[in-house]
């Protein structure tokens, strides 16, 4: 299993609203580095749902439930999109300040690539994180 990070504006798509839906496309990746990320997910893999802009938190966990497709929102037909599914809400969010503080993630994509709206997650970051979050037996 690999783990990842994904982040969403919650103005546009909060967490609640993916565990409202249940199920969700991850699309509107246009950066090809975020691209490549995609195309590399597994169903079974992890990933960390984060709030960007507004919060600056990881606040939950989903499960990749489908692999890459063709992004139907993308007219060019460049770049893939994956659907996740909600696993589990954090029992604390983990904010962008405290991952900051913290030197074990001073090599982590989402301080070194803070643009990044889809990254690895090393299982020791991803270990670290749940920890963080009071879930360290996810």
């Amino acid at each position: 299993m690999a783990y990842w990070l994904i982040k969403s504006e919650p103005h546009k798509y909060s967490w609640a609203d993916l565990q409202r839906d249940g199920r969700t496309i991850w699309d509107g990746v246009r950066n090809h580095t975020a691209a490549i990320n995609l195309r590399a997910m597994k169903v079974g893999d992890r990933a960390l749902f984060y709030h960007s802009n507004e919060g600056k938190e990881a606040v939950g966990i989903v499960e990749i439930v489908r692999e890459h497709y063709l992004d139907p929102s993308d007219e060019a037909k460049r770049f893939p999109a994956v659907d996740v599914a909600p696993v589990q809400t954090l029992p604390a969010p983990v904010t962008l300040a405290a991952i900051k503080a913290d030197s074990f993630f001073a090599d982590f994509d989402l301080v070194r690539q803070s643009r990044l709206s889809v990254a690895s997650v090393g299982k020791a970051h991803w270990d670290r994180i749940m920890e963080l979050a009071g879930a360290s037996d996810l």
